[in-house]
């Protein structure tokens, strides 16, 4: 058995999110000199229950293995059916994580650093289509490349997010929604505090918003804080009006025949 290529196979597995936990049978797999095999993980999810099989595979002309994919096959815990996918490993350092994967499943996007085929490094948010097909096991992959002009930090801050005003919880918000989490954030409206959940969506250059229940909230929070601002402001004018009108009431009436004699000379 070659040990540099268990050890280069080892390290993939823990930097694509699977830990050390198949480290005893990948080398007992090898070991066997099987032309290819899969190591099967399964577990639960925030309630959702998740298999994953390891796709690796010999090379026909070495000793070598090669992990080349990881098929996934995810059950919510709202729904009958499950539905699978399949993603493939990258020698660059650009793969997508289980977590990734599972987010990615789930109906988020997820900002990764890829290459070209000719090693052109790029930025790109990546999310998949459900209703396009690539292939019996697998759905499309749309990317909205760094040219497309998502602004995250911007997004954000169109909201009253209370950790947007601390540097270091502000940076580790953007870095979770990055990694296509769904974060808990809080909305401040004055001296209240609502717990809510906040998830990128770069296809519409905007942030999805959920309450405490996960409900989706379309933009309600900056509406009502529109409307807020907005009876603020009627109610300053209405209440500079009421003043206005009752110091014109209290004027004497020798300053309102003053002013009924100016008129008249004018």
């Amino acid at each position: 058995m070659n040990q540099k290529n268990l050890e280069y196979l080892k390290d993939q597995l823990k930097y694509t999110g699977f830990g050390e936990t198949f480290d005893t049978e990948l080398r007992e797999r090898m070991a066997k000199g099987e032309k290819e095999f899969k190591i099967t993980h399964n577990g639960v999810y925030n309630k959702d229950t998740m298999s994953v099989d390891l796709n690796f595979k010999k090379s026909d002309q070495t000793d070598m293995y090669f992990f080349n994919s990881y098929d996934v096959n995810l059950k919510k815990d709202d729904s009958k059916e499950a539905f699978g996918q399949t993603f493939y490993i990258n020698n660059d350092g650009t793969s997508i994580t289980l977590k990734e994967a599972y987010n990615l499943m789930q109906g988020r996007s997820v900002n990764k650093d890829l290459k070209t085929k000719e090693g052109e490094a790029y930025n790109a948010w990546i999310k998949i289509d459900f209703k396009q097909t690539e292939n019996s096991s697998s759905f499309k992959l749309n990317q909205y490349h760094q040219n497309y002009g998502y602004d995250l930090e911007a997004s954000l801050e169109k909201h009253s997010i209370k950790e947007l005003q601390t540097p270091k919880y502000k940076e580790d918000l953007i870095n979770s929604l990055k990694k296509g989490n769904l974060q808990s954030v809080t909305f401040t409206a004055g001296a209240r505090e609502t717990k809510m959940y906040v998830e990128a969506n770069p296809q519409f250059k905007t942030v999805n918003v959920y309450d405490s229940s996960f409900q989706r909230i379309n933009h309600r929070e900056s509406k009502d804080q529109k409307q807020a601002e907005g009876e603020k402001t009627s109610e300053k004018q209405s209440a500079t009006k009421q003043s206005q009108t009752a110091e014109d009431s209290t004027e004497t009436p020798a300053a309102n025949k003053k002013k009924r004699k100016q008129s008249n000379s004018v």
